[in-house]
């Protein structure tokens, strides 16, 4: 006999009713059971598990899995499915943080920031974040001349950019997307 997962037993968490928007993406949060929760949680650590596989973890037939999954994606809570890959195998050995200020904050500036760091490959991630610089980002670059012909690009040739600040990743301790999921 089959063990059952009691998570799904707990009294339920509440979800937060905001949602984000970035680069085209936006997630409506429609109220989530403690089912779409172990799911997801599960999806996080190996995207590639079967709908067997997971039914097995979450006590519900593969079928209805396999609705739950479709219905997440529809509702854009799965917004993408990717691979996680090793940037040293690609000759991507240099990991950058880059902190970048504007002189004025205006609505117009932004937008096209945005868009800009959304268009660059390099560019892995890009805040918006509070504090002395108006953003954050992480970057991935074959080496210093790429970043170097990349400041002159994104930073240098941008006369709204105040300053930027950069710092080389030497080691990575942790690194991930994985949501907290409390299910």
């Amino acid at each position: 006999m089959r063990k059952r997962h009691t998570a799904f037993m707990a009294a339920k968490r509440p979800i937060p009713a905001n949602f984000s928007k970035k680069c085209g993406h936006t997630a409506h949060m429609n109220k989530l059971d403690n089912f779409d929760l172990l799911i997801l949680r599960e999806l996080q650590k190996d995207c590639r598990r079967s709908s067997e596989q997971l039914a097995e973890i979450v006590a519900l037939s593969p079928t209805a899995v396999q609705r739950r999954i479709k219905r997440l994606r529809d509702e854009q809570v799965i917004v993408a499915e990717r691979a996680t890959i090793n940037p040293k195998a690609l000759g991507r050995s240099l990991s950058l943080l880059v902190m970048v200020s504007f002189k004025i904050g205006r609505s117009d500036i932004n937008a096209q920031f945005k868009q800009t760091m959304c268009e660059t490959p390099q560019v892995l991630q890009c805040y918006a974040v509070t504090g002395d610089y108006d953003f954050a980002l992480t970057m991935s670059v074959k080496d210093m001349e790429e970043y170097e012909a990349l400041t002159h690009s994104l930073f240098h040739s941008n006369e709204a950019i105040q300053k930027f600040q950069t710092m080389v990743v030497m080691e990575t301790i942790k690194e991930g997307l994985q949501i907290p999921i409390e299910a």
